[in-house]
Parts: C-alpha cells; sequence; structure tokens
C-alpha cells in the first residue's frame, strides 16, 4: 500500500505533469505550464505565465499592467509643469515663472526710471529710443553718465541675490548673509588697509576680493567639522565677523582722516564714480561660474533634507554643502570687492522671494531678479532723495534692511505666541 508523499521529503512528490494536489501548493513557482492555461497554482507565479499568444486568463491583464502605466507616464505635481526639451526634463513651479516675469518687468521699469530721472531730466520715450539706437539728443546722458551705474546696480544686486540664497540655504536660516557670517568684513578689512596704506586705487578691489577669500577660508576651516553643519556654519561665520570687524576698526583708529574718510565711504557701500569695469568683473565671474550655479539650482531642493535622508537616496549632502557654500562666498566676495559692503541685499531679496513664490527655500533666479531690483531702486532714490547730494547706496538698503530684521521678529513672536 502507498502513501500521498513521505514524512520525510519537504517538498512533496514530483509531479511533472502539474496535476498535484495539496502538495503541488508547496512549489512557490507553481507547475511548469507551458501551455498557459494554469489552474490554482498559475496565479503564484508575480509575472503570470508565458502566453506568446496573448490569450491569457486571469494571469494576461497582469502581465500587459506595467506596460500601459509606464506609457501613460506620471503626472506632474499641482503648481507645476513638466518641460521636455529632448532627453532633459525639467519639473518647473508656474508660479516661480509669474514671479519671475513680475519682477522682470518690474526691473525694466525701474532701470528705464532710473535713466530717466536726474539732471538734466529725460522723457521715458527719449531712453527707449535712445537704448533702441534711434538717435536722441540725450544719448550722451544716458549711455555715458546713468547707464553704466544703472547696469552695475542691477549686476551687483543680482550677485548679492544670488549669493544670499546659496548661504541661507545651506545655513537653514533667514539670518545668514555675507555680510553676517564675515565675507563682507574681510573683504572691508582688506579694503580699509589698501585705501589708509597708500595703495594704488586700481588694487583695491583685487585687495578686497582676496580679504572676501581668505575670510571664506577661516570660515570653512572653523565650520568644516560635522560635515559644514548648519548651526556651527553660521556662528563660525558670526565669530568671523566680529574678528574682522574689531580690526577694521583698529585700522580706521590709526590712520590719516583723510584716508580714513575714503575707507569709510568704502565700507558703507556706494556705486558712485564706477561703471563699466566693476560690472564687467561682476557679470564675468556669474557667466563663468553658470554652469555651477545651474547645478546650484538644482541642488538646492534636497537641502532641506537631513544626512541620513539624503544619503538614503544616493546624494551626498556635505559635498553639496561645501559646493553650494563655496560658491556663494565666492560671489559675495567678488561682488563686494567691487561695490563695496552694501549690507542687507544678499539678506532681505531671498527670503522676500521665497515668501513671493511660497516655496520652501528662496529661489535662485527671483532671488536674483529681486536683488538687481532693490538695488537699483536704492541707488535710484539715493541720487534723487537730497539732491544735489547723494547718498550711498548702502545707506538706502541699510534702511530696508532694519524694518526687515524687525518685521521677522515680530513674526517670530507670533508664532510662537
Amino acid at each position: 500500500m502507498t502513501t500521498a508523499h513521505r514524512p520525510s521529503d519537504p517538498v512533496g512528490p514530483t509531479d511533472p505533469a502539474g496535476s498535484s494536489g495539496v502538495a503541488g501548493l508547496s512549489d512557490p513557482l507553481g507547475p511548469t505550464d507551458p501551455a498557459g492555461s494554469s489552474g490554482v497554482a498559475g496565479l503564484s507565479d508575480p509575472v503570470g505565465p508565458t502566453d506568446p499568444a496573448g490569450s491569457s486568463g486571469v494571469a494576461g491583464p497582469s502581465a500587459s499592467a506595467p506596460t500601459a502605466s509606464a506609457g501613460a507616464g506620471r503626472a506632474p505635481l499641482p503648481g507645476r509643469s513638466l518641460l521636455r526639451v529632448g532627453p532633459v526634463s525639467l519639473l518647473i513651479r508656474r508660479r516661480a515663472l509669474l514671479v519671475a516675469a513680475a519682477l522682470t518687468v518690474l526691473l525694466v521699469l525701474a532701470v528705464v526710471l532710473s535713466l530717466s530721472l536726474g539732471t538734466p531730466y529725460v522723457a521715458p520715450a527719449d531712453v527707449v529710443r535712445a537704448l533702441s539706437g534711434a538717435g536722441t539728443p540725450y544719448d550722451l546722458v544716458v549711455f555715458d553718465l546713468r547707464l553704466p551705474r544703472v547696469v552695475l546696480a542691477a549686476v551687483a544686486g543680482a550677485a548679492f541675490g544670488v549669493a544670499g540664497t546659496l548661504i541661507q540655504s545651506v545655513a537653514r536660516n533667514p539670518l545668514a548673509s555675507p555680510d553676517v557670517i564675515g565675507i563682507t568684513q574681510g573683504a572691508s578689512l582688506a579694503a580699509t588697509v589698501a585705501l589708509t596704506s597708500g595703495m594704488a586705487a586700481v588694487l583695491v578691489a583685487p585687495t578686497a576680493l582676496v580679504g572676501g577669500l581668505l575670510a571664506a577660508v577661516l570660515l570653512f576651516a572653523l565650520g568644516a567639522r560635522h560635515g559644514l553643519a548648519a548651526q556651527r556654519f553660521v556662528l563660525a561665520g558670526v565669530a568671523v565677523a566680529f574678528a574682522f570687524r574689531a580690526l577694521t576698526e583698529v585700522v580706521m583708529l590709526t590712520a590719516d582722516p583723510i584716508d580714513g574718510l575714503r575707507a569709510q565711504i568704502w565700507l558703507i557701500g556706494t556705486l558712485a564714480g564706477k561703471g563699466w569695469t566693476e560690472a564687467a568683473w561682476i557679470a564675468g565671474t556669474l557667466l563663468v561660474l553658470l554652469p555651477v550655479l545651474a547645478w546650484a539650482g538644482w541642488a538646492l531642493n534636497s537641502t532641506a533634507l537631513d544626512d541620513d535622508t539624503a544619503r538614503g537616496v544616493g546624494l551626498r549632502p556635505v559635498a553639496r554643502r561645501i559646493g553650494l557654500a563655496g560658491t556663494g562666498v565666492l560671489v559675495a566676495a567678488m561682488v563686494t570687492a567691487q561695490v563695496g559692503a552694501v549690507d542687507f541685499v544678499a539678506l532681505v531679496a531671498p527670503q522676500v522671494a521665497r515668501r513671493l513664490v511660497r516655496t520652501e527655500r528662496p529661489p535662485l533666479v527671483c532671488s536674483a531678479l529681486l536683488g538687481a531690483l532693490l538695488l537699483v531702486l536704492a541707488d535710484l532714490a539715493g541720487r534723487r532723495l537730497l539732491a544735489p547730494t547723494q547718498l550711498p547706496a548702502g545707506v538706502l538698503t541699510a534702511a530696508i534692511g532694519g524694518p526687515y530684521l524687525i518685521f521677522l521678529l515680530l513674526r517670530g513672536r507670533r508664532r510662537s505666541s
């Protein structure tokens, strides 16, 4: 008398015909069924049986479902559009595009207004005709006297906005900016030494650039532990800023009064007497760094992730933070060396742009446009408020930054309550 199977056989008897009973269910892949006419055991195959004729029963639709879903593609997230350019796909926020378009229009209007106001007054229509090359009696005023300064204000403001965005995103702090973490103070110390020691005027900007970069090196040396952690990065920057500011005051007190006054004007930040040369240096820096800035605009999306989560999705958070912060301080050092310590533009522009776009992190392009708009308007106000006396642009930007800090303080109190 035979039995169903031997107790010592863990997989049951051999059933080549595929007509197993209870023992057949112990085979995780089910029985071999080349004809595709599987029964219960066939459903245990996760990809369904082989059915070249396409006439399968229950298992057939499960095999064709992945192909249909892949062809349909994924719908973009709400408020975003998917732009495909050949093999490249970009996910774009529609609100960010609208804000960028509005800021561009406002910037153009501010440029035309800045070219119009002054002595002599130039009608906006004449400004447009002069810029278009139609030829007007005011070409000398527009092109030689006002346009270089307006272009410098726009380019420098955009650079400040870019630097502030990168630094604030790495620091995860809305108060972090080049004038808070010591980059501006390093450039200011070097420029003060150059101006008070009789150095040639043409060497002031390169010296200030070296000072800003040295401050950046010191900042990274102090804040690089623990992977350039946000809190340590900000605290190291504040320490560097206080140290260089104290040294700058020592140099000012021991300098000749006339040289000290020149250094004080530079420390406030002014665009007077500057134009195409300074604008070319800043614009050239931004153009050289354009591929890096394009990468930074994409890498900013991951700065909100903690290190463990970022590593879990295949990113290198420490390398990204160093790259973003290094780019930010390089841009900040260059623009500060050219126009002086114009405070608060890099602080205000990224956060206002973030609130306009309603994003988690400051948007790079909108921050650059808003920084350009702020500095063009600040320079215009400095030229016209107390005309013929001209106020440095840094005075007007500080007047904007003070109320902004008060707003942040009051907003923080309302949140805590």
